[in-house]
């Protein structure tokens, strides 16, 4: 079937992106406000772009939610040029779902979702403690789309990776599947986790 998205609504546009365009990894971005308070919130319109220049690529205020933590952490990149990109773990997805709600002023997502940072190395952006990825990243390009939507390309300036997953740090060797990562799917609350894994190598040419 094919759906023309120019008869389509906003909403139906996107119900059928994020039902098909999976899974997608989610950035779990550490910001610091203009008051000095941390800022948690996760974005599934995320990949890497490129390795030279290193560029991940966040699409903030995507989709239909365009108030709270969401719309802060573009306000905060925008304004402090700097923030870190977590990744997730199988064992941070309860934390990671806290810190997508719209809390009331005043109130902590780093209390709510019981998080704890740790110092970045570059930037002055905390990282996740609990994390086991975190990209530090420093702002390359801010491109306004409009409705309240950015599209964040961000240079990776150093990355963490968890201890136990490192298999040889001089030859740059991860073992992947220990870092358990989960991506976004479809519809209200769906999630996956990377526990399926199948390799298909490419041929040779003729």
């Amino acid at each position: 079937m094919f759906f023309d998205f120019g008869d389509l609504s906003r909403r139906e546009r996107h119900k059928l992106m994020t039902s098909t365009i999976v899974p997608r990894p989610i950035a779990w971005v550490s910001t610091v406000n203009a008051g000095g308070t941390i800022n948690i919130g996760p974005f599934s319109f995320f990949n890497i772009v490129c390795e030279e220049p290193p560029l991940v690529s966040i699409g903030v205020g995507s989709g239909e939610r365009f108030e709270g933590d969401l719309k802060d952490t573009g306000v905060n990149i925008r304004r402090t040029g700097e923030f870190v990109v977590n990744l997730v773990g199988f064992g941070n997805a309860d934390a990671m779902v806290k810190t997508a709600v719209n809390l009331p002023a005043g109130m902590s997502e780093l209390d709510f979702a019981q998080l704890a940072t740790s110092p970045a190395t570059k930037v002055d952006a905390p990282r996740i403690g609990q994390s086991p990825v975190s990209l530090e990243c420093r702002l390359f390009r801010n491109i306004d789309i409009g409705d309240g939507q950015s599209l964040v390309l961000g240079e990776v300036v150093g990355i963490h990776v968890l201890d136990d997953a490192v298999l040889d740090a001089g030859r740059c060797y991860i073992d992947t599947p220990k870092l358990d990562l989960i991506a976004r799917m479809h519809g209200n609350g769906w999630y996956t986790r990377m526990t399926d894994w199948f390799q298909r190598v490419t041929p040779p040419a003729p």
